[in-house]
C-alpha cells in the first residue's frame, strides 16, 4: 500500500487518509475519492490530499478483516460475524456459553504484522447471546494478502464457543436456626437462566448430613447445587460429608477466588454437584460463576483447574459483604 500526499489530479479512486470538513459537510477518512470530491477540494483551495492507494497483492481493510475473522472462527458453530466496517469485524455469540480461546494461536496471529490484529475476551469467559467474543481490526487501510493469509494460518480455529450440555439443575437449600433461609434463590436461578438452563426444583432440608444426603440422592436436576444455611468450613463439614454419604465424590473444596473461597465441587456418578458459598446469594460476579458455567458447558473442571484460577481471581469488591476483606484502622 502506498500512503502519502498526492496532487488532486492523482487522487481519484484513492482512499482518503484523514477526515476533512468542506463547508457544512464532512468527507470521512476511508472514503473512496471521486471526481466530485476532487472538484470540491479544489474549490476549498486545496492542491493535494493525503491518501492510501492499494498496490497489487493488497487487500482492502474490510476484505482483510473478514478473511482473518473467518479463519479465527474456523467454522465453529455458534459464532457469527458482524458486517465489515472501517477494517473491523466482530465475532458475536449466537447463544449463551463459555468462550474457548487458544491463546498461543491468538498470540502467533498477532505477531505476524502489527497491521493485522485480534483482541478477545479472556479464556473461559461466560457470554450471553449477542455478546462480543472477539474484535478483528486491520490497522491500515489495506494490507498485503500474504500477511493476512499468514495471520489466518497462525490463528485458524483459535476461537470456539462451548454451549451448555445440561438443561436444568436442582437447588438444595439447607436451613439452620437463624440462617438466611431461601434468600439468594433468585440469584442462583438467574445464573442458570444466563446459561439457558432452568431451575427444575428448589428443595429445603434441615442443615443435617443425613437429610442433605437423601436430598442429593433424590435430586431430579442434571446438576445439583447446594446452598447451605451455615458456611461450609472444612472438607469434612456437613455438605461435603453428605455428598460422600450419598455415594458421591468431592473433587475439590476451597478455591483461590474471592468471592467464592468456600465453594466445593464433586459429583454423584455422572451428575455434577456444586456446593455454593453463602456469598453466591449475591448476583454479583462470583467464583461460582466460573465453575458453574464451565460445568454446564461440559468442560471438565479438575482440582488443578480451580487451583489455576487464582491469578485474576480477586474479583470486584462487594459493598454489602458482612466481613470486609480489609479491616480499617481505628483513628
Amino acid at each position: 500500500m502506498k500512503f502519502g500526499a498526492v496532487p488532486l489530479a492523482k487522487a481519484r479512486d484513492a482512499i482518503l487518509a484523514h477526515s476533512l470538513r468542506l463547508g457544512g459537510t464532512r468527507l470521512r477518512k476511508g472514503h473512496k475519492i471521486t471526481e466530485v470530491d476532487i472538484a470540491r477540494l479544489r474549490e476549498a483551495g486545496m492542491s493535494e490530499v493525503t491518501v492510501a492507494r492499494l498496490e497489487p497483492g493488497d487487500l482492502h481493510e474490510d476484505e482483510a478483516a473478514l478473511a482473518f475473522a473467518t479463519a479465527l472462527q474456523g467454522g465453529a458453530p455458534g459464532i457469527a460475524f458482524s458486517a465489515p466496517f472501517t477494517g473491523r469485524v466482530n465475532l458475536i455469540a449466537e447463544a449463551p456459553g463459555v468462550v474457548l480461546i487458544d491463546a498461543a494461536r491468538i498470540n502467533a496471529a498477532n505477531e505476524v504484522d502489527p497491521m493485522v490484529t485480534v483482541a478477545t475476551v479472556p479464556p473461559f469467559h461466560q457470554i450471553q447471546t449477542g455478546g462480543m467474543i472477539a474484535t478483528i481490526k486491520i490497522i491500515s487501510y489495506a494490507v498485503g494478502r500474504s500477511l493476512v493469509m499468514a495471520a489466518s494460518d497462525a490463528g485458524h480455529g483459535a476461537v470456539r464457543l462451548a454451549r451448555p450440555v445440561y438443561e436444568d439443575a436442582s437447588l438444595i437449600v439447607t436451613d439452620s436456626p437463624g440462617g438466611p433461609g431461601a434468600k439468594g434463590v433468585e440469584a442462583i436461578e438467574a445464573r442458570l437462566k444466563g446459561l439457558g438452563m432452568r431451575l427444575v426444583e428448589t428443595v429445603t432440608v434441615p442443615h443435617d448430613e443425613r437429610a442433605l444426603s437423601e436430598a442429593i440422592s433424590r435430586a431430579h436436576g442434571a446438576i445439583v447445587l447446594i446452598l447451605t444455611g451455615s458456611a461450609t468450613s472444612d472438607p469434612a463439614d456437613t455438605a461435603p460429608a453428605a455428598l460422600r454419604r450419598a455415594g458421591g465424590r468431592v473433587e475439590r473444596f476451597g478455591m483461590p477466588v474471592d468471592p467464592g473461597n468456600l465453594l466445593f465441587l464433586g459429583d454423584l456418578g455422572t451428575k455434577p454437584v456444586i456446593g455454593l458459598p453463602g456469598s453466591a446469594r449475591s448476583p454479583v460476579l462470583h467464583g461460582a460463576d466460573w465453575v458453574l458455567s464451565r460445568v454446564a458447558c461440559g468442560i471438565q473442571v479438575t482440582s488443578a483447574d480451580i487451583a489455576a484460577m487464582g491469578v485474576g481471581g480477586l474479583l470486584k469488591e462487594i459493598p454489602t459483604r458482612p466481613q470486609p476483606r480489609e479491616r480499617r484502622q481505628k483513628s
